[in-house]
């Protein structure tokens, strides 16, 4: 692994759970995580509470390159603040794609992403984590499941019925969204050459943890 970097990539679309497999990876190799994802969220949420406009670049940008970001588990920090529940709004869900447009932004969070790294290893998900920020990944995963189940995963997840109109709203949305990643000109969705298929389809979150574990033990 002397040329690899200590770092496991995690890639995949929306809902597929990835975030959850990599933070408990993360967990129980005693590496720190990454959220790529979660960075832009927090850099438009910064830009907001700095009264930044998000359409300001260089300001933005200036905010980016010294977020003070910190990943604990599944908590979401900003300047030491659980901000997990602030992130996931839908406004700076919009706030989050109205920034990732900015180049001066997205090379800002590269360095940002980078220094992520440390000697204790890091597992990292996101969009381009395998092909742009650690491309020398020692493991790289792209995580995905059949949308029927991701839209069922959600749907359970903020109490909905796995049929009716509200459920069809939830499968129609992530396959536009599977259609839209796949489509974007800027990282795209797409399994890397290099990286590992994991469908979670049929696999319960602890058989998924275990299936990445098992392959960084043979790298």
């Amino acid at each position: 692994m002397s040329e690899k970097q200590k770092v496991i990539a995690i890639d995949g679309p929306s809902a597929s759970g990835k975030g959850t497999v990599a933070s408990r990876v993360a967990a129980a190799l005693g590496f720190d995580y990454l959220d790529s994802g979660a960075l832009y969220r927090l850099t438009a949420l910064y830009a907001q509470k700095e009264n930044v406009e998000w359409t300001n670049e260089a300001g933005v940008a200036k905010l980016a390159e010294s977020l003070p970001a910190e990943f604990d588990g599944q908590k979401v920090l900003l300047n030491g603040e659980d901000v997990s529940e602030q992130i996931r709004t839908e406004a700076i869900g919009m706030g989050a794609s109205a920034v990732a447009k900015l180049p001066q932004v997205r090379t800002a969070l590269l360095q940002r992403q980078r220094d992520f790294l440390t000697g204790k290893g890091l597992v990292a998900d996101g969009r381009d984590i395998g092909l742009v920020i650690f491309p020398q990944a020692a493991l790289k995963v792209f995580l995905t499941a059949s949308a029927q189940v991701r839209a069922e995963r959600r749907a359970k997840q903020i109490g909905l019925p796995c049929e009716g109109m509200e459920f069809d709203r939830i499968l129609s949305d992530i396959e536009a969204r599977d259609e839209a990643d796949r489509r974007r000109a800027v990282a795209p969705l797409q399994q890397l050459p290099d990286a590992q298929l994991l469908d979670t389809t049929e696999l319960g979150i602890e058989e998924s943890v275990k299936k990445v574990l098992d392959w960084y033990g043979k790298v």
